[in-house]
């Protein structure tokens, strides 16, 4: 994968969720890009996700770039 594409994404305006799919098969979701932070050599990248934590990855190791359907923005309503 060449991180142009990944920047390509984050860069849209405005901006669409996405997901990263590594060589493991793992997904990891791109859901707002305060989510995701790029080294200064752009070899890896940070995707954090929003309850806490994050990961490192070597760009050489995704595979595809998914965009995923946009968030409406709102929370749906719990039915008791």
């Amino acid at each position: 994968m060449n991180i142009t594409e990944i920047k390509d994404l984050y860069y849209t305006t405005p901006f669409e969720p996405f997901e990263l799919v590594l060589t493991n098969g793992t997904a990891v979701k791109i859901v707002h890009p305060e989510f995701i932070s790029f080294s200064p050599d752009n070899r890896t990248i940070h995707a954090w996700e929003p309850t806490g934590g994050g990961k490192r990855i070597d760009v050489k190791l995704i595979i595809a770039l998914n965009e995923l359907p946009p968030s409406s923005g709102r929370r749906k309503n719990r039915k008791k």
